[in-house]
């Protein structure tokens, strides 16, 4: 097994360690840093296996499913998890995921018609903005200006969530027509 498709194995084994320390006080006052720095590096193995992979042709099947997958159970955990909290309106949480299965759905039916689709800029941006979102919904520093940063990040995360998926659906609309 090659080392992104490591990394993308430790990224999804890290996701039961990340909610653990989110959703209990086992480690104290130090539960949430750990859970932050915890998401902050598996968040990094994602930017970092799909660089190696490129890199290095050591892209592989298995890689194209589970890279994609990791990722969304780890914003997803997330962001369900921060819903249970009272952090994030689980209708926000519900636009995000909903995003998430379209795209997928959407990538089989391409993959099926012998279409590959990109990940696009709009796509990397709204990734970018949910980690920052969460990071910053975990941290929870209660000040006002904290509060105000992180529903500016709501916004724009939610915002490049829909942009993103109209983005995706109307560059690859081929892939819907009848005739695939």
């Amino acid at each position: 097994m090659n080392l992104p498709n490591r990394l993308t194995i430790l990224r999804t084994l890290m996701i039961p360690v990340f909610l653990f320390f989110l959703l209990t006080d086992y480690a104290g006052d130090c539960s949430k840093w750990i859970a932050v720095i915890v998401f902050i590096l598996a968040s990094l193995t994602d930017f970092l296996d799909g660089h190696i992979a490129r890199k290095y042709n050591l892209v592989t099947n298995f890689g194209k499913f589970m890279d994609p997958l990791a990722d969304k159970l780890l914003v997803s955990s997330a962001m369900i998890a921060l819903v249970g909290m009272h952090r994030l309106s689980s209708i926000v949480a519900i636009i995000i995921i909903a995003r998430e299965f379209i795209i997928s759905g959407f990538r089989l039916i391409a993959s099926d018609n012998g279409i590959v689709i990109a990940a696009s800029y709009w796509g990397k941006f709204k990734t970018n903005f949910q980690m920052f979102m969460i990071i910053m919904l975990i941290i929870d520093l209660g000040t006002s200006t904290a509060v105000m940063i992180e529903n500016v990040l709501i916004v724009i995360a939610t915002a490049l969530t829909i942009i993103s998926l109209v983005d995706y659906l109307v560059k690859n609309k081929q892939v819907l027509s009848e005739g695939n």
